[in-house]
């Protein structure tokens, strides 16, 4: 039997820091069919001096013009002649054995294939796991979830591995739409054609470091609960039209079943409620609507509980007491050391 080519499509973009180690494991992995391409958006660090240094050992994509992770995307896929493609976070990278785990678990007629990653500070320090491990993941045939609530639970970029012949319907991303996430799109469209499975195993680390597109801030909260909003209205958009076109019909209201983009959605009305883009949303309906389908999320029963009183504290408390129970979840640096301890503790107890 042949072994198929895997391709790592390596997508940067001013993370000069980081993009040596992200190209290193790339051409680290054990499996012996890997070619490693590189896009390079435009950067104005010493990133594309980087990627020439590697020479004919990766191949690269200098954009002429910075232009968007959607565009960095469809130029790396059409250099790649891989028969399965993972899209690689520069600041992002994949452990030696992780093509090897892939090709083991892969199975003719998948969409996808997906597993977690280590959550890693800037300096690869371990953080937790992503998604954190009393999350389940989904497989097999996700379309329902999709139809239904317009989200599966699925993993970031660098962990999901892709069929090329599922791409070659799907692509190119919309540029438009999706200058940034644009696993965003891939992940919701690709299912359409064939189920997901996924590995229960971390292959790789996804750093968080301060500078990610949507790593919040106690002075940028309430803007990227807006953006993670707006970016699910594009990820609705794409699903419609995909089932549409597939003789499917979406359930009305995308997301109102969805704890996640609930969550999102609430926790932006808390913090700004004069930007909040659903003017019809009130805190009452949105948290009774996220204490409900918080009991049918992939978690342990007690931590669904726990998710669904966060629903109802943040959806009927004053505001000033709501929003705080919005930075609590979202900012952990604005929990005291006291609090931070009591909440893990929670957690772990919950799992």
């Amino acid at each position: 039997m042949s072994t198929p080519l895997l391709s790592i499509v390596i997508n940067n973009f001013n993370y000069a820091s980081y993009l040596a180690q992200s190209i290193d494991s790339a051409l680290a992995q054990t499996y012996p069919e890997t070619e490693v391409v590189v896009v390079d958006d435009a950067s104005h660090d010493a990133s594309p001096e980087i990627i020439r240094g590697y020479g004919s050992r990766v191949i690269p994509v200098l954009q002429p013009k910075n232009a968007g992770q959607a565009a960095a995307f469809n130029a790396g896929f059409q250099k790649s002649r891989g028969e399965r493609v993972l899209f690689l976070d520069s600041d992002d990278y994949l452990y030696p054995h992780a093509l090897d785990r892939v090709a083991a678990s892969w199975t003719p007629g998948l969409s996808k294939l997906q597993f977690r990653l280590d959550l890693v500070d800037a300096a690869g320090r371990a953080i937790d796991v992503f998604p954190a491990l009393e999350i389940g993941l989904d497989s097999g045939d996700v379309v329902p979830l999709l139809l239904s609530k317009g989200r599966y639970e699925t993993v970031v970029t660098s962990g999901n591995v892709f069929a090329r012949s599922v791409l070659d319907r799907v692509l190119p991303v919309p540029e438009e739409d999706f200058r940034i996430s644009a696993d965003g799109y891939l992940v919701t469209v690709a299912p359409f054609f064939g189920p997901v499975a996924s590995i229960d195993e971390r292959l790789g680390a996804y750093r968080q470091h301060g500078t990610n597109l949507w790593s919040p801030t106690a002075q940028n909260l309430g803007e990227r609960l807006r953006r993670s909003l707006q970016h699910d209205e594009h990820k609705y958009r794409a699903l419609t039209g995909r089932a549409r076109e597939m003789g499917l019909a979406p359930e009305p209201g995308l997301g109102l079943r969805d704890h996640q983009h609930l969550s999102t959605r609430l926790a932006s009305l808390c913090v700004d409620a004069e930007k909040h883009p659903y003017s019809g949303d009130r805190r009452g309906t949105l948290g009774l609507r996220g204490a409900r389908w918080s009991l049918d999320a992939r978690l342990p029963r007690r931590r669904r509980a726990i998710l669904a009183a966060w629903f109802l504290v943040a959806g009927f408390l004053p505001r000033t007491m709501a929003s705080r129970a919005v930075s609590w979840r979202l900012l952990p640096d604005s929990r005291s050391g006291t609090l931070d301890r009591i909440l893990k503790t929670v957690r772990k107890l919950a799992r």
